[in-house]
């Protein structure tokens, strides 16, 4: 049984969908859909690939717990270093940290410019803190999230008069870039452009009024058609191409509905 929507437009003319024939119509065209796949995603990888600048991503971590001795951790130890982890992370993105990196690293880039490269996060769970430095040369990448490190360790517990944090694992050089995302991009642009030939169908199919067979008539004009002509030859047609010489019979489709009052004519004249 065929599956039918109905729409109410604005001028309160009944659109019926057959999601059946509008399925046919996709699977008619499986070659076509094949091909926008293959193009989108050829298209999306030429673009990544070419197009949008590689930029690596080198992580440093520290951990936000001393003792508050020289000798054994105790509980209030443990608790104070998960209450000020936060704390650690939004002092660490302060201008005076930043700028003290640019410093020493002699970068030639503002305050801005350097906040934008850098993430940091709280390992969830722990009172770890990752730092993460994102920029297009992998070396900068690297010193920076390592100066980041030296820098927060000392200007931190001057500025909370607290145990200075652990540098638990040193930023390494990156060996592959951490954007763009080659595969995910390929089937983006796949996936992209086989919507939008999907959904050019679907305007040409709703805007197709054209009477296909009985059932189209009934709903077009309300009336059942009384004989169908089938499908044949209509002989004695002159080929345009071919003046002067001998006449050649044309093969035409040629389908007729005819009704008590009109008749519907398609693939040629009446």
């Amino acid at each position: 049984m065929n599956q039918q929507i109905q729409t109410q437009p604005k001028d309160d003319q009944t659109v019926e969908i057959d999601l059946l024939d509008l399925l046919g119509l996709y699977m008619s065209r499986l070659p076509l859909l094949i091909a926008a796949i293959i193009i989108g995603a050829l298209i999306a990888g030429l673009v990544t690939t070419f197009m949008i600048p590689k930029k690596y991503t080198s992580t440093s971590k520290m951990y936000m717990l001393s003792s508050s001795s020289n000798s054994v951790l105790n509980l209030s130890d443990l608790n104070l270093g998960t209450s000020l982890s936060k704390d650690y992370v939004q002092l660490m993105y302060s201008r005076p940290a930043l700028e003290d990196v640019i410093t020493k690293l002699q970068l030639d880039l503002s305050y801005s410019q350097l906040r934008s490269m850098i993430s940091m996060s709280v390992v969830e769970g722990t009172r770890i803190i990752s730092i993460n430095v994102t920029s297009k040369d992998p070396q900068l990448a690297m010193d920076i999230a390592n100066q980041m490190t030296h820098t927060t360790k000392i200007l931190l517990p001057k500025v909370m008069d607290a145990p200075a944090p652990t540098i638990v694992e040193e930023a390494i050089l990156p060996s592959s870039p951490s954007s763009p995302n080659l595969r995910k991009n390929v089937m983006v642009g796949g996936m992209a452009l086989l919507v939008l030939v999907l959904a050019i169908l679907t305007i040409l199919y709703l805007m197709d009024d054209t009477i296909k067979n009985a059932e189209d008539l009934e709903r077009e004009f309300g009336v059942m058609p009384l004989s169908v002509v089938p499908e044949g030859e209509i002989k004695g047609l002159k080929d345009p191409d071919q003046s002067g010489k001998k006449s050649r019979r044309r093969k035409r489709k040629y389908t007729s509905y005819t009704t008590g009052n009109q008749k519907k004519k398609k693939g040629g004249k009446a």
